[in-house]
């Protein structure tokens, strides 16, 4: 190897320069030391302190350095480091970009040469754009400035989520570092956006810049970094330490060997080398094989470890190399080749000795100086520790991997270690296997949902932990966590699982131990671990003796010690357990210590800091921990049951101390008092127990003896034991503690003597007053009392079975005496630490004590009552009076509207109760708590909260349980006296009592939700001084986001508050984004362990303690950890836990009914629901799956697909394969059986199960074993029960990843849905899914767009082609023309609809419906293809019906122009003035005209009125009866009239006759017995009849062939024949005024058809007609002429005016086409769905308030849409939008003048070539417009003298000017007259829709589809059925109900007026057709619009209907009171629902 040279390289401003170390020996690998990090740190701009040692000589005696230039890698120091974040799209990246030319995200090797070119200095830039995430992207840079990239337009979001982005993921502090950037497109402008930004408070405008998106400009630029200088000095001039995490990789296994190897990942970023010493000291070591193959001896080479975290205390400790030569005795290691190392990895010098040998020692890595490296506790002197080491192999980057055994501990006596029991043990501490990463930064969850970035500076240096200590953390990989400590977020969401392998790797231990701990599983105590580096399935080789002489004998029989003691021990697993308890934040210790107290383990009481050795008393840890028990008192043994706050419990305290050490096992023996089945103190004989720990010695455990109250309890009462670790005599302040505290004293000794160390402890207690237990190991004798109160008990030779029986005999005794009591939170003023004395803890705990003041001492019960009265008696009544409105009956509208006045008095009430003092303190402490306080106040609040309530309800319970046991008794008894009575009354009272006593936080949060609804129901903010409401929202999302439950469901008043989850939800969607989540419901019978499981599943927090059975529904978030997110399509999993079903309190139908409609909410909200069974009763089990099975039924029904998982728990023998299939067998015949019963009642046709969901019984059914393991209240978890957990999580997890989820705000609009249909019990029939309308609603708006697409380019092709068949080119026309021509835009449109379906956001929903749009668009394009054809087809019919009209036109044309020529020779020098030749060419024009048309008979106009007259006379009408009729007019609107009984003749036989002439003739008054349904008959028959008739007139072909009054004759009797068998089918007949009226209105509506056809008729085939029209042209001809005009200018002109005729014609037709498309893009009445046009054309309606229109809406709502459209489009085109119509036009004047001079040029161009004539010219010419123009045929014979082309194309393109201007200015009135109108075309575009009306109210439906089959029928604005005409039968009064409101009532209605079975309006689908086709949900009547028109329009109503509101008809009062501008604004928000 070639020996180093120095090479020295600038740095910055100044020179660093090292020494280098070289060998020569082909063996050594040159180690490279990462100093990149360090060097490139902009803090340390320039390296002031230059250090450089000189090593120590090498072998070869030569001494080398190595310089700072190779290890810098030729960089120099960035001065200024930017990061781009934001939007990707806000930039052009590309090479001439100044601040970013390359796309790669995190480019920190780089300068940038193009900034450094614009300003000279060395800037680093950082491409994060698109907001990574920050866990992927390992940075060592530190930040002069953020740059906030956001685009113009979308300004205001995107600086939001920016600035939220940058805050989440670098802290608060982040902020001030901020230079917002907008970036816009040179052509935008940009000023108002500046304005937008400041409403934002974060915003800085001095730190605000505009700049273009190509970033090329270079004052733009220069103006950024000037800025950007200015805030670097502001901010003094500080940069932000953007120090990211590394993600943690698995360690890798290099070799097969059974040692243990780690990679030691480099710190982020290393100031200094002192920091690189220390990695070499943390490495772990292990034994490399020698070059000998031989396996069975292992020599062990020079140990040299040093500590396994980079802890400064390991470099300042070891200060020689005979330290390291301890620390570092045989090692062996060894060093992977450079060249893998990652380029920027600094060298490392090499250091190789010979592997078994002893080593030279080798200079230690070189110390580089630098800025800031006091930082990290060293100094510029600080001592580099001089040591051997021995390289093995090295890894890329800054991974570096060493071998290393651990060090020897020296000194038996001095540092011998116990163990819990007091056994004295060998030292053999050994360093574990760590992998060192140094974290500065660690992410915290806080209560906002936002990670907390914390830096490490100064004031966060890490404490110096023992070396044992160190080690241990390192080789749990809790290094890191020790300063930056886990949290339960780091716990709260979803992970991989928990691996189920025999063993688990080292470095996973904690986070195992975590894991299975908050899934009681108490086997987290016993993991079995494996090295890391060791192979598991390889059995470990057991060691031989150096000999193998098989003779000798001395090897076995010699004293030889552990021959490999190279193997290191494993983790004690209590060292686990208080490791993983100093790494974690107060919340974790109190979770963990939660879920251990549960798993009924003993618990830290006194804990020693691994750091100060101060002693702690983690108070705050117990604090949610509540035991129960049963106490025995008396003679009579009476039993009373006790729970409380252990913190609180006063309990006899039995404290274990050991003097010196003992063979026997103290906590093994306190385990047999406690319960001898479960090892509540871990022992000796644990599994996983060794000789080592650490960090046990001098804890304190605690642990309680709760009774059962039975006689075979080992103590009546509760008992706390404590049992302190290690030897006492070493531990005084935690024995004197103990001592002081403690009911009594048990000591074990090793034997009882005065000589003994012990004496002077057992002397003290002997004499104090305490009662005191000596066992003595080496003593044989009984349990003797020396004297009162004290005893002592020999152990030699007892069995502890008869030792633990008499320790309790003499415990027992001792208590049943008096005694002192004990109660944890005494502890706080021993003198010693307790955790709650933190001043964050304290500020939280003042701020909940506020709170619990208020509270304490009153009546738990009546808390409620006097501070959250607003979820009280209000909010039930309210809850009740909403329900009511779902069950009105009677004056429903007038019902309706006194119960939502009763709804707004209760709210308003809630409104003035809303300002308790205890919610103002509650809110008051949220909005304004830091985010750490907030979350003590929060655990504070609910932790004394619960506190106050569990002493109530014991004594509530306790009394319940009493009086419950009285009243079996007097029932036994058959006891009917007044007691029994009384005792009912009061346990009636009890339980009343037991309900309002539960107080939790959620009822707190209950309130905040009342609170909210109450003031958002008054529309503006009332005078209340409350005005913190509105904030709610969002206090509330933040706490659900950092893991509390939020309530759902209110159980209590089984009411969902929509308005309040609404908006909660919306915040969360604010902070989170609408993430999509994946919703787990969990459903079963009461009390069956859904919360345990849930809480066990998933670590959560839903109540379970005794007395809290779940009421009512709550729900959780959970996050999907990094490492398995990308396996699942949604983010969260969000879990619903829900109150059980059979539930005590209910009963009877109310109970069932309860249960249904929670079944059906809970199946419904969730993508997933676990049915929880519980034991095996089928009775039980079959209750529950009937109402599971009909819910999921109705979920189908309503096309919802759930999936679900049966949950079978508390079942015997698991594990009995046999009887599990057999389970399995039963429950799928029980569910077969419930599901053919379910469909008999939703009347549904299923066979089985599976018919209904997807359900697999072999996957889809989990069986439990129970809870416990054993009798509580002293059983711990059953282990098999936490595997079960684990199992069914992995079945959830693995069914979830075929799910999308749901977004948030679906989830949020589906809870809507679901509890609104609910509440009209018949779920299926009401059920309106909100999302699945909205999505449909998008997706009519794009089918209105592709048929526009579609229709506009066949507008354009149908232009074309009607002008080749003009011009005579076409004659025929066939579909596959026109298929062809559209191809292109019809292939297009299929692709973007496949987009559209693929990629929307809601393309879950909107698959349903994708082959029925697919579907539609073709039939669309299709019919469109046979309508055009239909069209062009008639205009060739009319083509060639004018044949005989064309062949005389070239004769016509021929004799005009001759008589032209003549009479212009005749007058030319004659006549001079134009009037003169005037009137001289129209003299002779006539007789022209009547010369050229002497032998045609001319075609006379038709008179119509005369043919009508005389085709009524013919059928027998009156001539006086047809003139009254014509004069009146009523017929023009027959289809609109209010009531036809004026028309009608009842059968006079009839009974209905007579009894109507009778009261005629009594009361003299008109009664109308025409029903509503008559009514419409009646009016669809007239309908009917008009459009009939006008088919059959529009079939004649009038306009080819001429008009004939017989078509009229044939309408008139068809229309007789129909009236006449209308007639014979009804009970009245008509009267002849009907028929006459009839006919008038068919031929009224015919007339413009027959007018127009004839019309076009004549123009086509009259030469007389056709002659006038030339009139003009001939005239100019003639004026040319007599002027002397040459054939050119005569040729000219004629040409400009065909062309210009032509051309006009073209210009219109494209001007209507493009006005129809501007306007439906313009408009919003036509840019929308079928919906939006119908909203607008009532809005029109109501402002114009012409009843007139109303009534034709009404009536034929179609004819009012189609006039809206006409008015609207002529408003836009003559009024509004004036000046849209020029512009358009001269567009396409513009094209056309384009066209023809291209033309002319084409075709001059030509002929001049070529040198043809004007024959040549004018067919080229013609074949030049390109069918765009049609073109009368100028016959040329009279002009071939024509020879100059160039004078002929001068003349027409000045002639062309003249015609360009004209139609330039072509009115609008002109432009109207197109063949097709902009109107006509957006009525055939926008009314090619769905015309059905709803049956009971008769509003139309607004799908855009016309046959949207199977969707059914709906609109969202019905209507009081009155507004028809719809009257009570046998009266007159109209109607007032809204059919929305009767659909949810309990009344009923008659199908038909032939009915005689009534049917309930909630089940109107059953009535048949046309009322099943029809979906009306229940909305409460909300449409406010109609309820104003009705009040409105009240007497042009009843006069048009003849009828009255009254009765039951009458407007309600409440209506009155809306106005217009109400109306119209209901309308909008109808549409949005």
């Amino acid at each position: 190897m070639e020996e180093n040279k120095d090479k020295p390289t600038r740095r910055g401003k100044g020179e660093s320069e090292t020494k280098s170390v070289s060998s020569e020996t082909n063996d050594e690998v040159q180690l490279e030391e990462r100093t990149a990090d360090s060097k490139c740190d902009p803090v340390n701009d320039s390296l002031d302190t230059q250090l450089s040692g000189k090593n120590d000589k090498s072998t070869e005696g030569e001494d080398e350095t190595i310089s700072a230039s190779t290890a810098c890698s030729h960089r120099v120091m960035a001065e200024f480091t930017l990061v781009l974040t934001g939007d990707p799209n806000s930039i052009e990246i590309g090479s001439e970009n100044f601040l970013l030319h390359h796309d790669e995200q995190t480019n920190v090797k780089q300068f940038s040469n193009k900034l450094y070119d614009l300003c000279g200095r060395q800037i680093c830039v950082i491409n994060m754009l698109g907001l990574p995430n920050v866990d992927k992207i390992p940075l060592n840079q530190a930040v002069h400035a953020f740059i906030l990239l956001i685009p113009n337009g979308q300004h205001s979001s995107h600086y939001r989520s920016g600035i939220e982005w940058l805050e989440r993921t670098f802290g608060k502090e982040c902020l001030s570092y901020v230079m917002t950037v907008l970036t816009h497109k040179s052509d935008e402008k940009c000023e108002s956006a500046l304005a937008d930004l400041k409403a934002n408070h974060c915003f800085v405008e001095e730190r605000y810049h505009t700049c273009r998106r190509s970033m090329m400009n270079v004052n733009e630029i220069i103006d950024i970094l000037e800025k950007i200088d200015v805030m670097v000095s502001e901010n003094n001039p500080q940069c932000h330490n953007l120090l990211m995490i590394e993600v943690n990789e698995d360690q890798k296994t290099q070799d097969h060997t059974p040692h243990k190897e780690e990679t030691i990942t480099k710190a982020e970023q290393m100031k200094t080398a002192a920091e690189i010493q220390q990695k070499f000291n943390q490495a772990e070591c292990d034994v490399e094989d020698s070059e000998k193959n031989n396996e069975d001896t292992a020599e062990q080479p020079e140990i040299k470890p040093g500590p396994c975290e980079s802890k400064e205390t390991a470099a300042e400790q070891m200060k020689t190399a005979a330290e390291i030569e301890q620390k570092c005795n045989q090692a062996e290691c060894d060093v992977e080749d450079s060249e893998k190392n990652n380029e920027d990895t600094a060298e490392q010098p090499e250091i190789k000795p010979e592997p078994c040998e002893p080593k030279e020692t080798a200079a230690p890595p070189p110390i580089f100086g630098a800025p800031g490296s006091s930082l990290y506790g060293l100094s510029k002197e600080s001592a580099v520790p001089t040591s051997t080491y021995t390289v093995e192999k090295m890894e890329t980057g800054s991974e570096i991997k060493l071998k290393c055994d651990p060090p020897k501990e020296h000194g038996d006596a001095e540092h011998s270690k116990k163990n819990e029991d007091g056994t004295a043990e060998h030292p053999e501490t050994k360093p574990g296997h760590c992998e060192s990463k140094k974290k500065t930064g660690t992410c915290e969850m806080d209560l906002s949902g936002n990670k907390q970035s914390k830096i490490l500076t100064e004031e966060h240096k890490k404490e110096k932990l023992p070396e044992e200590t160190e080690i241990l953390l390192c080789r749990l990989h809790l290094q890191d966590s020790y300063q930056q400590k886990m949290s339960p977020a780091d716990f709260l969401k979803i992970g991989p699982p928990v691996k189920q392998s025999n063993e688990t790797c080292e470095k996973d231990l904690a986070q195992t131990f975590c894991q299975m701990s908050m899934m009681l599983d108490y086997r987290a105590r016993y993991i079995p671990a494996r090295q890391d580096g060791s192979e598991v399935s390889q059995p470990e080789v057991l060691p031989e003796s150096d000999s193998i002489d098989t003779d000798d004998d001395d090897a076995f029989w010699a004293n030889t010690e552990d021959s490999n003691q190279s193997k290191q021990a494993h983790v004690h697993p209590m060292d686990v357990q208080m490791a993983a308890f100093h790494c974690s934040d107060s919340f974790l210790k109190q979770n963990m210590i939660t879920k251990l107290s549960q798993c009924q383990y003993a618990l830290p009481l006194l804990v020693p800091d691994p750091v100060s050795m101060d002693i702690e008393c983690p108070l705050w840890t117990f604090r949610k921990i509540t035991k129960t028990w049963k106490k025995t008192q008396g003679d009579l043994k009476t039993v009373t049951m006790k729970s409380m706050p252990v913190c609180k419990a006063e309990t006899p305290l039995v404290s274990f101390f050991r003097l010196g050490s003992l063979s026997l096992s103290k906590s093994q023996l306190m385990n047999t008092l406690i319960n001898d089945r479960h090892s509540t103190f871990f022992h000796r004989n644990c599994p996983g127990s060794t000789k080592s720990r650490h960090l046990m010695d001098g804890v304190a455990e605690i642990a309680w003896y709760c009774p059962a109250g039975k006689p075979t309890d080992s103590f009546t009462d509760c008992v706390a034991f404590c049992n302190l670790h290690g030897d006492s005599l070493l531990i005084e302040k935690q024995r004197e503690i103990l001592t002081e505290k403690s009911s009594v004293i048990v000591l074990l000794l090793p034997t009882l003597k005065k000589s003994e160390k012990s004496y002077t402890v057992v002397s003290s207690l002997l004499n104090a007053t305490k009662p005191l237990i000596c066992l003595i190991t080496d003593s044989d004798c009984g349990a003797i009392q020396a004297k009162p109160g004290k005893y002592k008990l020999g152990l030699k030779d007892r069995s502890q079975s008869d030792v633990s029986e008499e320790l309790k005999q003499i415990i027992g005794k001792i208590l049943s005496g008096p005694h002192t009591t004990f109660q944890l939170e005494s502890l706080g003023i021993s003198g010693i630490r307790v955790d709650e004395n933190d001043s964050v803890c304290q500020k939280g705990k003042s701020a909940a004590m506020e709170i619990v003041k208020m509270i304490e001492g009153m009546d738990i019960s009546k808390i409620k009552e006097k501070f959250l009265s607003c979820e009280g008696q209000l909010w039930h009544n309210w809850c009740r009076i909403n329900k009511e409105l779902y069950h009105l009956k009677g004056n429903i509208e007038k019902e309706k509207e006194q119960k939502k006045k009763q709804l707004m008095e209760i709210r308003q009430k809630q409104c003035d109760a809303s300002c308790s003092e205890l919610m103002k303190s509650f809110t008051k402490s949220l909005l304004n708590l830091p985010s750490k306080d907030k979350e003590y106040f929060l655990k504070w609040t609910q932790i004394l909260i619960d506190g106050l309530s569990t002493d109530d309800l014991s004594s509530i319970l306790q009394n319940y349980d009493e009086t419950w046991s009285k009243v079996l008794d007097l029932k036994r008894k058959h006891d009917k006296s007044a007691e029994l009575k009384e005792k009912q009354a009061e346990l009636e009272h009890l339980s009343k009592k037991l309900q309002s006593a539960t107080f939790g936080l959620e009822h707190i949060f209950r309130e905040m939700g009342q609170i909210y609804e109450a003031h958002k129901s008054q529309k503006k903010q009332t005078g209340s001084r409350h005005t913190d409401w509105v904030k709610y929202p969002e206090l509330a999302a933040d706490v659900m986001i950092s893991g509390y439950p939020m309530e759902l469901m209110d159980g209590d008043a089984g009411h969902v508050p929509l308005t309040w989850i609404s908006s909660l939800l919306q915040e969360v969607i604010k902070k989170l984004g609408d993430q999509r989540v994946f919703v787990l419901s969990v459903l079963g019978v009461q009390s069956s362990g859904k919360s345990t499981m849930l809480n066990a599943m998933f670590g959560l927090q839903f109540a379970v303690s005794a007395g809290r059975c779940t009421k009512g529904a709550y729900m959780q978030l959970l996050k999907l950890s990094e490492e398995i997110k990308n396996d699942y399509m949604f983010d969260y999993v969000l879990v619903v836990d829900t109150e059980g079903l059979h539930a005590l309190e209910l009963a009877g139908n109310t109970c069932l009914h309860h249960d249904n409609e929670l079944a059906t909410f809970v199946v419904g909200v969730g993508n997933m629901t676990l049915i929880n069974i519980f034991g095996e009763n089928p009775a039980d089990m079959q209750d529950v799956l009937q109402i599971v099975v009909q819910a999921i039924m109705r979920m189908k029904k309503v096309k919802l697909s759930p999936s679900c998982v049966f949950v079978h728990q508390n079942v015997t023998d698991v594990a009995a394969v046999e009887k599990n299939m057999d389970g399995k067998r039963r429950l799928q015949e029980k569910l077969d059986k419930m599901a053919q019963l379910a469909a008999e009642e939703e009347v549904c046709d299923v066979e089985c199960f599976s018919d209904v969901i997807a359900f697999d019984v072999q996957k889809d059914v989990k069986y439990f074993a129970q809870l416990w393991e054993g009798s509580p209240p002293m059983a711990p978890p059953n282990p098999s029960y936490s595997e079960s957990v684990q199992e069914l999580k992995n079945i959830i997890l693995s069914k979830a990843s075929n799910s999308t989820g749901i977004l948030l705000s679906h989830f949020s609009s589906k809870i809507q849905d679901l509890w609104n249909a609910l509440m009209n019990e018949h779920f299926v029939f009401s059920f309106k899914n909100t999302q699945e309308i909205a999505a449909y609603r998008r997706l009519e708006v794009q089918y209105s767009n592709w048929t526009w697409t579609l229709r506009s380019e066949m507008l354009k092709i149908e232009n074309q082609l009607h002008l080749r068949i003009v011009k005579g080119q076409l004659d025929k026309i066939e579909n596959s023309h026109l298929s062809k021509e559209m191809n292109k835009t019809y292939e297009e449109l299929k692709k973007q609809m496949v987009f559209y379906f693929e990629d929307d956001r809601d393309k879950e929903i909107l698959v349903q419906w994708q082959g029925q749009f697919e579907n539609k668009i073709k039939e669309f394009h299709e019919e469109h293809i046979r309508e055009v054809k239909r069209k062009l087809d008639e205009v060739i019919q009319q083509k060639n019906a004018r044949k005989k009209l064309d062949n005389k036109k070239t004769e016509f044309e021929n004799k005009l122009l001759q008589k032209s020529k003549e009479l212009a020779h005749q007058l030319k020098d004659v006549v001079e003035n134009e009037e003169e030749l005037k009137e001289q060419f129209d003299s002779v024009w006539s007789y022209w005209v009547a010369e050229l048309t002497s032998d045609i008979i001319p075609i006379k106009d038709i008179n119509l009125e005369e043919d009508q007259f005389n085709v009524l006379e013919e059928l027998g009408t009156e001539w006086n009866l047809i003139m009254k009729s014509r004069e009146e007019g009523k017929y023009k609107e027959l289809s609109e009239v209010g009531n036809y009984f004026g028309y009608i003749t009842l059968m006079k036989y009839s009974r209905v006759g007579k009894a109507l002439d009778f009261v005629q003739e009594k009361t003299r008054l008109k009664v109308s017995l025409l029903t509503h349904d008559d009514q419409e008959e009646i009016r669809f028959f007239i309908n009917n009849v008009e459009q009939e008739s006008l088919k059959a007139i529009q079939t004649k072909p009038v306009a080819t062939q001429g008009y004939t009054s017989t078509y009229l004759q044939e309408v008139a009797k068809n229309v007789q024949k129909k009236v006449t068998e209308f007639e014979s089918e009804r009970k009245y007949i008509f009267k002849k005024e009907f028929t006459v009226n009839l006919l008038l209105y068919v031929f009224d509506r015919a007339t413009s058809w027959l007018l127009q056809s004839h019309k076009t008729y004549k123009e086509n085939n009259d030469a007389l007609t056709y002659l006038n029209s030339k009139k003009n042209e001939y005239y100019i001809v003639f004026k040319s002429y007599c002027k002397g005009s040459s054939s050119a200018v005569v040729f000219g002109e004629m040409m400009c005016e065909r062309l210009k005729v032509s051309a006009v014609e073209a210009v219109i037709d494209q001007t209507a086409v493009d006005l129809a498309g501007e306007m439906r893009c313009s408009l919003p009445a036509f840019n929308g769905n079928r919906l939006n046009l119908e909203k607008h054309v009532l809005t029109s309606l109501a402002e114009k308030e012409d009843f007139s229109k109303y009534k034709t809406y009404i009536q034929n709502p179609k004819k009012q849409v189609e006039a809206f459209i006409k008015e609207e489009a002529k408003k836009y085109i003559f009024t509004k939008q004036k000046e849209k119509e020029p512009k358009i036009l001269k567009k396409n004047v513009d094209d056309i003048n384009k066209l023809i001079k291209q033309a002319l040029f084409e075709a001059t161009d030509k002929v001049k070539k070529q040198e043809g004539n004007i024959d040549m010219w004018v067919k080229v010419f013609s074949s030049s417009l390109n069918n765009k123009l049609t073109l009368d045929t100028i016959f040329c014979q009279n002009f071939r003298d024509i020879n100059n082309f160039d004078f002929l194309k001068e003349k027409l393109e000045k002639g062309l000017k003249t015609v360009t201007t004209e139609m330039s200015r072509l009115p609008l009135d002109k432009v109207m007259e197109c063949r097709q109108t902009p109107d006509q075309i957006l009525i055939d575009q926008l009314c090619n829709c769905c015309w059905e009306r709803c049956p009971f109210c008769a509003a139309v439906c607004t799908n855009t589809l016309k046959d949207h089959s199977p969707d059914k029928h709906n609109v969202p604005f019905h209507r009081p059925s009155g507004v028809s005409g719809f009257h009570t039968k046998d009266t007159v009064d109209l109607v007032i109900d809204f059919c929305t409101t009767l659909v949810g009532s309990d009344r009923n209605f008659y199908p038909n007026r032939d009915s005689k079975k009534l049917v309930p309006y909630k089940q109107y689908p059953t009535a048949g057709d046309p009322l099943a086709s029809w979906r009306i949900t229940a909305d409460e009547s909300k449409l406010t619009y109609w309820k104003w028109f009705v009040c409105h329009f009240q007497k042009e109503l009843e006069d048009s209907h003849n009828l009255k509101f009254q009765g039951k008809g009458e407007i309600p009062n409440e209506w009155k009171r809306y106005s217009k501008e109400e109306a119209i604004e209901s309308l909008d928000e109808m549409c949005k629902q």
